[in-house]
């Protein structure tokens, strides 16, 4: 190979490792860029705080992957998607009322699903870790995750707050 190949066969391998590298970390932004904003709750100030330990002490280790990890559980395993009865919906982190079975519906999507929180019961920011942008639900006192809030809803507001199961708990009216 001749010092003239060397020079274009090393800009090249340049070039494509920088162009390799520049998707690489496209890849990266859309992938994780969502993870930043969907672990927020880790540095936002809520009502009620615990250390990551003592939530794992706290919850089961499927209500700590969903509402500590913002994991999903799986579609059509939860009872409270079959859950007919009058009542509430409380968040399993902290016990706050977050959903009257008034909202509940059936959407078909395997997920508890309402079409209005109670007043002042949720937060909600976005979220990019699928690589598009969909607005993650969360408990308003302890910041734990829900799942998220889609406009494909019932009347009368349109909205379809797909909850995680595991991340509530359901009180019957007395």
């Amino acid at each position: 190979m001749s010092k003239g190949e060397s020079g274009t066969f090393s800009r090249r391998a340049f070039l494509t490792a920088a162009g390799m590298f520049g998707v690489a970390a496209l890849w990266a932004r859309l992938r994780f860029s969502g993870v930043s904003d969907a672990h927020a709750a880790e540095h936002e100030s809520f009502e009620i705080n615990h250390s990551d330990s003592e939530w794992r002490s706290l919850l089961t280790p499927a209500q700590y992957d969903v509402l500590r990890r913002e994991g999903t559980e799986r579609p059509f395993s939860s009872p409270l998607d079959h859950e007919k009865r009058r009542g509430v919906f409380a968040c399993a982190g902290c016990d706050l009322d977050l959903f009257s079975s008034a909202t509940k519906f059936d959407s078909g999507t395997g997920w508890p699903s309402f079409f209005r929180p109670l007043p002042n019961a949720v937060g909600e920011r976005k979220d990019y870790s699928l690589g598009m942008q969909r607005d993650e639900v969360h408990c308003r006192r302890c910041g734990g995750h829900l799942g998220h809030v889609f406009d494909d809803g019932p009347a009368p507001t349109g909205l379809r707050y797909c909850m995680n199961g595991v991340a509530l708990n359901f009180k019957p009216a007395a």
